[in-house]
């Protein structure tokens, strides 16, 4: 899984003049958008998409991150049965450039703790959710109004779509101690406050119970776990929550 990998320099700046970590990136938003690069990321994807509502790039920019630290976080424990340090200061982000080339690692440093199931999830919430999810929905709310139940929705979302991910390679590559683990660690992770109202589940199937608005991109339609069977004829600000 060719997600985030240790940096050999900072990102080229010739691309974007950005190079920063998430730390920074969390920080209470500024109003000029080439100095701040959450704003530059959103402003990016509605370019590239074409979406004329900021908060709906918002949304997909915030799944999009959420699925990144999801996927470093879950291979790495049910394939290693440790993590890396994911601070976010350790974290460089590049971000006009696109996956897997937008996040890099600084240094790679594993992670004190147990390696049980329970041992290994808890380490996943702290590294993940604590440090990544929790300041970045904070920051997306303040910005761009993103309403509490999209971005759980989006988290959950992201979680799902990277364990599926990881039971499919799993199993095709015969590594069936490997998704016994990737199930036994999403349930432990869909029981989290911030994603156990979120949705329902079959195995590692989900259907969300909010909307991430890519609906409202140009040609965009419904995702497979969108709690809408087909976009909605509502207002601007339906499907927010």
């Amino acid at each position: 899984m060719r997600t985030v990998r240790p940096a050999v320099g900072d990102p080229d700046p010739a691309r974007t003049g950005q190079s920063t970590t998430l730390a920074k990136a969390y920080k209470k938003l500024t109003s000029d958008v080439y100095r701040d690069p959450l704003t530059f990321r959103v402003d990016t994807v509605s370019r590239r998409l074409g979406a004329t509502e900021p908060r709906v790039a918002a949304s997909v920019a915030h799944q999009a991150l959420a699925a990144r630290l999801w996927s470093v976080a879950l291979g790495c424990a049910v394939r290693c049965g440790r993590l890396p340090d994911l601070d976010p200061g350790l974290l460089l982000w590049d971000p006009g450039a696109t996956a897997p080339d937008d996040l890099r690692l600084t240094e790679v440093r594993p992670l004190p703790g147990g390696t049980g199931p329970a041992a290994l999830a808890d380490t996943v919430v702290r590294v993940v959710v604590d440090g990544h999810l929790v300041p970045l929905g904070a920051a997306l709310r303040d910005r761009y109004g993103l309403a509490a139940g999209l971005l759980g929705g989006n988290a959950a979302a992201a979680l799902a779509g990277a364990a599926r991910e990881l039971d499919r390679w799993a199993r095709a590559n015969d590594c069936a101690d490997v998704a016994a683990r990737t199930r036994t660690l999403a349930d432990t992770l869909f029981a989290h406050p911030l994603l156990s109202a979120t949705g329902t589940r079959a195995g590692l199937a989900f259907r969300r119970r909010s909307c991430c608005l890519y609906y409202r991109v140009p040609g965009g339609g419904v995702c497979g776990d969108c709690c809408f069977t087909q976009p909605p004829c509502s207002s601007p600000r339906a499907a927010s929550g």
